[in-house]
């Protein structure tokens, strides 16, 4: 293979001399913020998703050694797609669909140097490559995981927890997925909107898992890095389909989740949302998850994350006008419960339960979770351990505050319930 040579830089691009310490922390936050819409627009011109990823790699390999000597280049984005392009045109196999892939890369880079002079905004595509991700002939139970990863950088480990099994059957089944796309010749093209509608479940469930996964890492810069991607993609696809209600849910529910984002953490302990301080919250996301969930019941056609999203709004309003909404919120999870069965709308129900003094009725319902499901379920326990406590089954509670506090990956959270014990068991 040909070796990119230290002194040859991509031609038509400016650079601007950056300390090397400067350089090297502008490639990894082009990576960081970049990477998706880079993989996506690259992937949609080459029609190959690993083949995009390998040389997408390389190119950020490339920045992480040369930026710190000959500068950083004035357009990043438009630096990496092209030594992306000779990455490819280096290759070492060069079949015919390699050579297409190339010609396909090559005009693609040219236009995107055009692009870069003209300071045009770089093109985002990631919506297109979910729907893509979506697509039936992927495996349903390997969609998700294939968007976290592919369109939002997750890593195979983290995506592997979220997902209750090992790394290694997760990288397996995201490499065999991969090779459906091209084996299958899926297009990478917007699908007609009567597809769109068909795959709209499980984009939304992705965006909202990697908003999840985010939003359990309140104290990293990646944690709100990936919030605040998936609430983009989540405006992104109300744009796309305005007229889908459950676009309108997930952005409410987002919105409502992340307006709390800086309230839950003081002095570095985790505080509960009846307890934070609202003076933290952020009343302009309060505003726009209130205006998404109006547009969406305006719709109507009720969905599981309108549900949700008005269940959050319904805690963030007592806490505004301080009204018991205990009955409002119950009815709400009992809807969800009815159509949208799970087992974290089950937790949350019996937490609700209990939060309006109906400590055995919580417990019941927790009583009738599939005890499998939730063995290494941290919420399950935590809530558990509250309501055993409550109704004075102490040795219980303690058992069930261990089982949260050794399951607890937060540390903030983990000493919150190590209080809670001392103060309640």
């Amino acid at each position: 293979m040909r070796r990119l040579r230290q002194s040859r830089n991509p031609p038509s691009l400016e650079y601007r001399s950056v300390a090397v310490s400067d350089a090297r922390a502008v490639a990894e936050e082009t990576a960081r913020a970049s990477y998706g819409r880079l993989l996506a627009w690259i992937s949609a011109r080459t029609g190959d998703l690993a083949l995009a990823e390998d040389v997408l790699s390389e190119a950020f390999r490339a920045a992480l050694e040369h930026w710190p000597q000959t500068g950083v280049p004035k357009a990043p984005e438009a630096w990496i797609v092209t030594v992306a392009k000779r990455k490819l045109i280096d290759g070492r196999r060069r079949d015919a669909t390699r050579n297409a892939a190339t010609q396909s890369l090559m005009l693609a880079a040219e236009e995107l140097e055009c692009q870069s002079k003209a300071d045009s905004p770089f093109p985002d595509e990631r919506l297109k490559l979910l729907f893509i991700c979506a697509h039936p002939a992927i495996d349903q139970s390997v969609r998700t995981p294939l968007m976290l990863q592919t369109v939002l950088g997750l890593d195979a480990n983290r995506i592997a927890s979220a997902f209750l099994t090992s790394p290694r059957a997760m990288s397996a089944r995201l490499v065999r997925a991969k090779r459906k796309i091209k084996t299958a010749a899926i297009p990478f093209e917007e699908p007609s909107l009567d597809s769109l509608e068909e795959r709209l479940l499980a984009v939304l469930d992705a965006i909202y898992a990697a908003f999840s996964t985010g939003w359990d890492t309140v104290d990293t810069a990646q944690g709100g890095e990936l919030t605040s991607e998936a609430i983009f993609l989540a405006k992104l696809l109300t744009e796309l389909l305005p007229e889908e209600p459950e676009t309108w849910g997930l952005l409410s529910l987002v919105a409502h989740a992340q307006a709390r984002r800086s309230a839950r953490r003081q002095d570095g302990s985790y505080v509960p949302l009846n307890q934070q301080k609202i003076e933290l919250w952020d009343h302009r996301l309060i505003n726009i998850g209130e205006d998404a969930l109006s547009k969406a019941w305006k719709l109507q056609r009720l969905g599981r994350f309108q549900l949700e999203a008005a269940i959050q709004s319904a805690h963030a309003n007592s806490r505004l006008t301080a009204k018991d909404v205990s009955d409002d919120i119950l009815v709400l999870y009992e809807k969800l419960l009815k159509s949208w069965p799970s087992v974290g709308a089950e937790i949350g129900y019996a937490a609700a339960l209990s939060n309006a003094n109906r400590n055995k009725d919580a417990f019941d319902v927790l009583e009738c979770v599939d005890r499998r499901l939730v063995d290494g379920h941290q919420p399950y326990w935590a809530v558990r351990a509250h309501v055993l406590s409550a109704l004075n089954h102490k040795p219980e509670a303690s058992d069930a505050y261990d089982r949260a506090i050794g399951l607890s990956t937060d540390e903030a959270a983990r000493r919150f319930l190590i209080r809670q014990k001392g103060s309640q068991v």
